[in-house]
């Protein structure tokens, strides 16, 4: 997908900020290094036993019920026009954030006014257990999909594991995989690269029960430009304007040239605050 230069947000021309400190460690008080510790543990627990209990398959829904009025409206046309029916093949609580995050990446086709794609790779960050794959593979339809998660042995409580999650909703999607890896160190080129609101600053880490030592947006975002092709696009989701503008620096600190970004209204499973979808493409040499 060729992306016109011209079409780049100008105020997203001027020189980056400094890069001096970047890589240092953000400061945290004695009570988050004991979290962060204690999730380490657990993390590199989880990596070398790596358990598996097999492909988890969903039990399908076939059909969406207790929809509201906007929601029914919404999937409808969705269906319509990408001739998909997420419900097949996963159950209500899943097939509908499908349908959610199609809806946000066609808003933001569309407001962006962005080609639509087609072919090359596709590599997404931070996946998960990759539950979304159908969408990227709908809506981008790839020549590959690669999933890229830095924790994709954490175990749920019926006994499977992410990695046993994501088998299940990319087997019967062509030329798609799922790499447990941390990005900072994933080396391949992509045409796109997806992240869905990646942690930006410290809290959203501990949040999610990881150690303090994978924070690190400057070496993140370093590995995206390597990656990207050139004219490739980087697409990315956070949650909110705050979020959205501290994403925003770390991008340019790296290099990257900021196409557009938009405010997405959910229409599916709201949200506050609303996220905000910004695209970016490598600086020219």
């Amino acid at each position: 997908m060729v992306i016109p230069a011209t079409d780049m947000e100008q105020s997203t021309r001027s020189a980056p900020p400094t890069r001096q400190g970047t890589n240092a460690p953000p400061p945290c008080s004695f009570q988050e290094k004991v979290r962060s510790g204690y999730h380490a543990f657990w993390y590199h627990l989880g990596e070398r036993v790596a358990w598996s209990r097999g492909i988890y398959r969903e039990r399908p829904a076939q059909e969406l019920r207790d929809l509201s009025g906007v929601q029914y409206e919404r999937v409808t046309s969705l269906q319509r026009r990408f001739r998909v029916r997420f419900e097949q093949r996963a159950n209500q609580m899943t097939a509908l954030r499908q349908y959610d995050y199609l809806d946000l990446l066609d808003q933001g086709w569309s407001t962006l006014r962005l080609p639509r794609p087609a072919g090359g790779t596709v590599q997404d960050i931070g996946s998960s257990n990759f539950w979304y794959a159908p969408v990227l593979h709908t809506f981008f339809q790839p020549t590959t999909l690669i999933g890229v998660e830095v924790e994709g042995h954490r175990m749920y409580i019926n006994g499977y594991s992410r990695h046993d999650y994501a088998k299940g909703y990319i087997q019967d999607l062509p030329n798609t995989v799922f790499h447990v890896q941390d990005y900072r160190h994933y080396c391949a080129p992509a045409n796109i690269i997806t992240a869905w609101y990646p942690f930006v600053t410290p809290a959203p880490v501990l949040a999610w029960r990881l150690p303090l030592s994978l924070f690190a947006p400057h070496l993140l975002f370093s590995q995206v430009v390597a990656n990207l092709q050139r004219q490739g696009l980087f697409l990315m989701v956070n949650q909110g304007r705050n979020e959205a503008a501290i994403a925003a620096s770390w991008c340019s600190q790296v290099g990257m040239i900021r196409y557009g970004s938009c405010e997405l209204r959910s229409r599916l499973r709201p949200r506050l605050p609303p996220p905000v979808l910004s695209c970016w493409m490598r600086a020219p040499a």
